[in-house]
């Protein structure tokens, strides 16, 4: 069984944190939420989560997928943690996969991960990926070999069942995509 790390800071983005959450578990994947802090942490518009594990007390080598939601202040406190700098590196040099949202490419690009590598971000934010080496396209979702990144709250879906159909195969990602009523994604 897959199973996927997501990081949980204090301002994260809800839609886009519950949204791949909800659509990985649907997926049949194990996720685990790893919070910067041990209790609950609250997102950028007061939604409240218990994450299931403290970051110190995950490794990156028990998971097949690491994935980096966005939200204001949740990736500046993310960018600014080398527990998640680290992590994302592990991530990367592994092969694992690494998959960011909204803001959080930039914290990729923090980690170094982008260089060379085709990637989006929140509209307003291009110089953040393009200062870490990554080439910025204005698509929705893009995939570029054991990255995945997207642009925001309203692409969340697309982009969590982008992460389902590399761990777990396109047929159980297209099941859960028509089970949610979710639109494909024009390519």
């Amino acid at each position: 069984m897959a199973e996927a790390l997501v990081l949980l800071a204090p301002g994260f983005e809800e839609i886009e944190t519950v949204a791949v959450i909800d659509v990985l578990r649907r997926s049949g994947i194990t996720v685990t939420i790893a919070g910067l802090l041990p209790d609950m942490v609250e997102g950028a518009h007061g939604i409240k989560i218990i994450p299931d594990k403290a970051i110190e007390k995950v490794q990156m080598k028990d998971f097949d997928a690491l994935v980096v939601p966005g939200g204001n202040p949740g990736y500046k406190n993310l960018r600014r943690d080398e527990r998640v700098l680290e992590m994302i590196k592990d991530a990367s040099d592994s092969g694992k996969l690494v998959a960011a949202i909204c803001a959080a490419p930039a914290v990729l690009s923090d980690a170094g991960v982008l260089k060379n590598r085709k990637c989006t971000i929140y509209p307003g934010m291009e110089s953040e990926v393009e200062n870490g080496g990554g080439e910025f396209l204005e698509d929705s979702v893009v995939v570029d070999g054991n990255l995945i990144t997207s642009r925001g709250p309203a692409t969340a879906l697309h982009f969590a069942l982008k992460i389902a159909e590399r761990l777990v195969g396109k047929e159980i990602a297209e099941a859960v995509r028509k089970k949610t009523l979710t639109e494909p994604i024009m390519e």
